[in-house]
């Protein structure tokens, strides 16, 4: 079974110029944890999850700072939002590519603790995203049809 088979293809994207207060309301409109970063060409250049935004506004050598400066987070937030993703996006992304087997898709899952992967078409551009929940069910599916 192919990628291309079980990907979700309406995938929520945003350019590397976007800010991070952007990023955010995407993520709390269409309730997703991540989202891959394009060129205008629709090509990637890298990914950011909710687990980065949160790194970011709050890295753990900050809150040692915090305990001698009582700086307040809603004063620091509104500030560390107005950047762009290329603060805090990843940029050495591992994908799969459309026409690549459900087995790819999983080793690379498994073995990078991954959330989610970008779906690439030939042209190296962005056409879909697996999430480990989209390959647990097709999977059972596999099994199930199998019985």
């Amino acid at each position: 079974m192919k990628v291309k088979d079980f990907m979700i293809r309406d995938v929520y994207k945003l350019k590397e110029e976007d800010t991070i207060q952007t990023l955010l309301e995407t993520l709390s409109k269409y309730r997703i944890g991540g989202l891959p970063i394009v060129n205008d060409y629709n090509q990637l250049v890298g990914i950011v999850s909710d687990g980065d935004v949160l790194r970011y506004i709050n890295p753990k050598t900050y809150s040692s700072y915090l305990m001698f400066y009582k700086e307040d987070l809603e004063e620091i937030i509104p500030e560390k939002i107005r950047v762009n993703m290329k603060t805090i996006m990843k940029k050495n992304v591992v994908t799969v590519y459309e026409d690549d087997e459900l087995e790819k898709a999983l080793n690379i899952l498994s073995q990078h603790h991954f959330k989610k992967l970008p779906v690439l078409n030939k042209s190296n551009r962005v056409v879909g995203i697996v999430s480990r929940g989209d390959v647990i069910r097709k999977i059972t599916e596999k099994v199930l049809n199998a019985i």
